[in-house]
């Protein structure tokens, strides 16, 4: 047992980084209560652990005395001289008590002990360590699982990458190596905590500071991002030397720097564009490549309505909005985009039929129709593919984007139905 308890001492001394002697300080202070149990109630009490053979003792101190009344706090003058020849009446003489097989208990006390202290010098080296590596990249191995939070090991210490923080579209496999974001070290309710992310903005960020060297020296700077994790990034980039061009130079020759952090990504889109003082240009190099018609710009309320031609309607939008949203985002500008065949002659019969059929959803009214054709939606088939999210970002629809998502459902459900009685009719 005194074996395996050095080769302890040695593993965590080696792999944590934890001094010996604070190890065994901490130790000898939990025998004390072994001790206790199995010598008694000795005058103060000690326990010490030899280093060299692992060999755990107890000791009290003993006053010397005449006659001894109590042999828990008392030692004769004979027995005291045995072990200090000067002992005089009165004196404190160290005595040791190990009792027989308290070897074995005080091992079991010291392992259980040498844990709980390794665990709390841990959390301690944590936050001491990586209180200023917030903001940085580092690569771990997939440990477990713990329901939907993954435990990365970082080589000494564990961290932790929340559900909250992965992407949605990344599955992780246990032995795996992957690569987060510092995002913070917390106290959480055991201690310290290593926070990492993968789906923080900051982590593209970071990405691009490692990769392209014109970011991390300042000739290039950020100026915004927005992200949603999995599906795509736009990254706005800036730079006051006319000589360069911050977007080449971000993706790089044959596009091998962006193509790196895409793959990074697993795949990600990522979306980079020249940053402009003017709004309207800066929203215009936000949308490419889609190709815009007019702007009605609102300075007040920071919004703005832009035109298209129906053929660019989808592609200026994206999937399920996306395009526009991020646009939105990385902008600061409330986006509605709108196809040109609203205010051109000869295309408001199109758009009052879209409002038309839409308002004959059960559960959607002509007003909330007309706004769904104007932010793009002119079909079931397009509301079925849009989630309560999407349209939230309709100013007209905040309160009722979930309703109108669940009749579309519903109406679909009810078509389809119908259309199945109808097929079994005509077999009959």
């Amino acid at each position: 047992m005194n074996a395996d308890f050095l080769a302890a001492l040695d593993f965590w001394e080696r792999e944590k980084g934890i001094s010996r002697e604070t190890l065994v300080g901490a130790v000898e202070e939990a025998l004390l209560s072994a001790a206790k149990k199995a010598v008694g109630p000795a005058r103060e009490l000690r326990c010490a652990i030899d280093q060299k053979s692992g060999d755990i003792r107890a000791f009290a101190k003993l006053v010397v005395s005449e006659r001894v009344l109590s042999k828990h706090d008392q030692i004769s003058v004979f027995d005291a001289r045995r072990i200090k020849p000067d002992a005089q009446l009165g004196d404190e003489v160290e005595v040791e008590v190990t009792p027989t097989g308290f070897g074995r208990i005080a091992a079991q006390y010291a392992k259980q002990s040498l844990m709980t202290h390794v665990r709390r010098a841990e959390k301690q080296l944590i936050f001491t360590e990586f209180k200023d590596r917030v903001g940085d990249i580092i690569s771990g191995v997939v440990r477990r699982f713990d329901r939907s939070d993954v435990s990365i090991d970082l080589g000494k210490y564990e961290a932790i990458l929340p559900n909250r923080e992965r992407v949605p579209t990344e599955e992780y496999q246990i032995g795996e190596r992957i690569r987060c974001y510092v995002k913070a070290v917390e106290n959480g309710p055991h201690g310290p905590e290593i926070i990492l992310s993968r789906a923080d903005p900051q982590f593209v960020i970071k990405l691009f500071k490692l990769e392209v060297s014109e970011i991390s020296d300042g000739t290039i700077e950020i100026k915004g991002i927005a992200r949603e994790p999995g599906f795509r990034t736009k990254l706005a980039v800036y730079t006051r030397d006319e000589k360069v061009d911050p977007v080449g130079a971000c993706v790089g020759l044959r596009g091998q720097r962006v193509k790196n952090i895409v793959r990074e990504l697993n795949n990600e889109k990522v979306d980079i564009i020249k940053w402009d003082a003017n709004p309207k240009t800066f929203i215009a190099n936000a949308l490419s490549p889609a190709k815009l018609k007019a702007f009605e710009m609102d300075e007040n309320r920071r919004r703005v309505k832009i035109l298209v031609a129906d053929d660019q309607l989808s592609l200026a939008i994206g999937k399920r909005g996306q395009n526009a949203r991020l646009t939105s985002k990385l902008t600061g500008w409330q986006i509605d985009i709108e196809p040109e065949a609203v205010v051109t002659f000869g295309f408001e019969e199109k758009v009052a039929q879209a409002v038309q059929t839409i308002a004959a959803i059960p559960g959607i009214t002509k007003e909330q129709a007309d706004s769904l054709v104007h932010a793009g939606f002119l079909s079931l088939e397009d509301l079925l593919q849009a989630e309560a999210s999407d349209l939230e970002q309709i100013e007209a629809l905040k309160e009722s984007a979930a309703a109108i998502v669940e009749a579309a459902k519903a109406e679909a459900t009810r078509r389809s139905e119908s259309g199945a009685d109808s097929a079994q009719h005509s077999v009959a």
